[in-house]
């Protein structure tokens, strides 16, 4: 249940706002506009009701997609300055959320190992990563992209929109990207651009960005990395934590010597959508972006957001929602974001060992974020598909005080352990642990989840 003094904190910021408007002067709002207050109440009411035709996002039974409301600080955040509706494209069309906005960029760049980066806040992280392919093409003309069979599937989209070569790096057995295969691709000199990826959002593999950057340096290649699923787990990894593997530590502290680095607050920064970032090492890529506008750039010589950006309107209200966030909860791994990022982990290890106590369910692999992958044991990857179809509609349409909310996942065959790959594809089971409310919560999804694969 949402706490009621949180909806009591936003009528005390909306009546110090009024303070602000109300010395501008008074005016009449246009009939135009006006609503009858009974009909918005009732409309109010049928709109409620069709909310509720969404899944529990908010439930640690609510373990499937990457969706969790975001945190109350972010909402009431993103409601007081959603009144204004500031636009941070240009300074005049909301100062306060853009200088918002460039106080951020130091905090996330810190929390990668950028000192001084280049970067904004963009619409999703589709939209960040096309940003920092663009960027990647004017910087190697003529070259295309690697990128990991597990990376995320708007990679190849966006080098077709870029007009660049997408070559596709199969993976080895942790998802991650083959470095043998990688080099076989870079020989060919058509590289010029490494996207490697820091939590995929299958199962969340890391890439061996410790060593994909020198093998890319090595062929003159930029190396970029999407971290926006697992980018804030790069706080516990510079802070050593041992709930990270050493190999996936190395993997995020390495992200410091990358050209640029995609993450999106939306995600694990406990933020609403839409809300990504891309960051930039070296902030000379701004000559890139250089263009005029006849009536957007004139009132501050300061740096306008929009003439660092693709995108020309964006939210204001996402600045001030993660700026307010961050406010409450720094990224640290001692306080903040560190112990909501390290339950997530402990809810995906205590998932995992409980998946390998049953004797209905197998793991695909032990998890290295807090996804964690999953199946029926059965003979076949045919049979796979089928029991894990049918678990997963089990556990779904299970009156809400039951149900589970899982995913499905189509993974290699061949990758799942005792499974005869009768089939190329096998459909398996998919929780993503990223409340911290899932911790408590964690075995009891497995027991429930096996008690529908015994019927």
């Amino acid at each position: 249940m949402l706490d009621p003094r949180y909806a009591s904190l936003l009528t005390d910021a909306l009546s110090r706002l009024d303070g602000w408007r109300e010395a501008f002067g008074p005016f009449d709002v246009h009939p135009s506009l006006a609503v009858d207050e009974s009909a918005l109440r009732e409309a109010l009411e049928r709109y409620t009701d069709r909310l509720t035709g969404n899944y529990p996002f908010f439930h640690p039974r609510y373990a499937g997609q990457m969706l969790k409301p975001p945190h109350p600080a972010a909402w009431l955040g993103y409601a007081l300055a959603a009144t204004i509706n500031p636009n941070n494209h240009a300074l005049d069309g909301g100062p306060p959320t853009s200088a918002m906005e460039k106080e951020l960029m130091p905090k996330l760049g810190r929390m990668f190992g950028f000192e001084t980066p280049l970067g904004h806040l963009t619409s999703s992280g589709t939209v960040a990563n096309l940003e920092a392919l663009y960027i990647a093409r004017e910087e190697t003309p003529g070259r295309g992209i690697a990128v990991s069979a597990a990376g995320h599937y708007t990679h190849t989209r966006m080098a077709k929109v870029l007009g660049v070569e997408a070559a596709v790096i199969p993976t080895d057995a942790r998802d991650r990207m083959d470095l043998d295969a990688l080099e076989a691709a870079l020989k060919t000199g058509r590289i010029g651009t490494v996207v490697a990826t820091a939590g995929t959002t299958g199962l969340g593999a890391v890439d061996a960005v410790d060593e994909i950057v020198p093998l890319a340096w090595r062929y003159g290649a930029r190396v970029h990395v999407d971290a926006a699923y697992g980018g804030f787990f790069s706080i516990l990894a510079r802070a050593g934590s041992e709930l990270l593997d050493e190999a996936t530590r190395r993997a995020f502290v390495a992200i410091e010597h990358a050209d640029s680095v995609v993450v999106d607050p939306h995600k694990h920064g406990l933020q609403p959508y839409g809300c990504g970032a891309v960051l930039f090492k070296d902030p000379n890529v701004a000559r890139h972006y250089l263009h005029d506008s006849p009536y957007t750039y004139f009132t501050s010589d300061d740096l306008h957001l929009g003439e660092i950006s693709l995108e020309c309107s964006r939210a204001g209200a996402a600045a001030g929602a993660l700026w307010l966030t961050l406010e409450l909860l720094p990224l640290e791994a001692g306080r903040g974001f560190g112990p909501v990022l390290a339950a997530c982990i402990r809810a995906a290890r205590t998932f995992a060992d409980a998946v390998d106590a049953s004797e209905r369910l197998r793991l695909v692999r032990r998890p290295t974020l807090d996804l964690v992958g999953y199946f029926p044991t059965a003979a076949t990857a045919s049979e796979v598909s089928r029991r894990s179809t049918a678990l997963f509609d089990a556990a779904m349409s299970a009156p809400p005080g039951d149900a589970v909310f899982v995913a499905l996942y189509a993974t290699a065959a061949a990758r799942l352990p005792g499974v005869t790959p009768d089939e190329p594809t096998a459909r398996v089971l998919r929780s993503v642990l990223m409340k911290p409310e899932h911790e408590p919560h964690a075995a009891e999804i497995v027991q429930r989840l096996d008690g529908w694969a015994k019927a």
